[in-house]
């Protein structure tokens, strides 16, 4: 399949890796599994018998007038235990390599036919100025966009990490959450080229 570059002319890239159908179903449940695994899962309290103090009975059973108490950490006590304590758990779901790939493609097939994918010979950036990425990208008329190259480039991050509504990511870090956040994905041709050898 033929992909227009937003300079001039067209690439050819595999059908498999840009036009596969959209899989809602797929895309929630790794979208959700991919969240879940970045929740921390640290939240604790304590349950009666993990709270301090409380060791012998406040009042005798009977015969005060006052209803029965064994101990003072109670749930219904201030300063008591709760009842159904939180404990650290782990939130991670189980992800296939299949099912995450399969769920790459269904977005990038997506954004394909949607056009918010906007390719580029070069991004064109040769200082760590945000003046000058900012220019480049109202060019292209892109002002909520991930900019996706082919690895880490600390010239483009340094001029985009001040720029509001605006992503930077390479092809090894990119997961189906960062594509789906901004409008429009804005893909070097080094960096296509890489994907489409990864999910072909």
């Amino acid at each position: 399949m033929k992909l227009k570059l937003q300079d001039k002319g067209s690439v050819d890239v595999a059908e498999a890796a840009f036009g596969a159908e959209y899989n809602e179903a797929l895309v929630h449940q790794v979208v959700n599994a991919y969240l879940a695994g970045a929740r921390a899962g640290t939240k604790a309290q304590k349950n009666r018998s993990a709270a301090r103090g409380g060791g012998t009975k406040p009042w005798r059973q009977k015969g005060t007038g006052r209803a029965r108490a064994g101990t003072i950490r109670s749930p219904i006590w201030v300063g008591g235990g709760r009842a159904f304590a939180a404990k650290p758990r782990n939130y991670d779901q189980k992800v296939n390599k299949k099912m995450y790939r399969a769920a790459l493609r269904s977005v990038l097939g997506e954004l394909v036919r949607q056009d918010r994918l906007v390719i580029v010979e070069e991004l064109g950036i040769d200082a760590p100025k945000t003046k000058v990425l900012a220019s480049r990208l109202k060019e292209l008329e892109l002002d909520n966009v991930l900019i996706l190259n082919e690895a880490f480039d600390e010239k483009v991050f340094l001029a985009a990490r001040n720029l509001p509504n605006v992503g930077i990511c390479d092809v090894a870090s990119m997961d189906p959450v960062v594509l789906i956040r901004f409008e429009k994905v804005l893909v070097t041709l080094p960096a296509l080229k890489l994907i489409e050898e990864r999910l072909s």
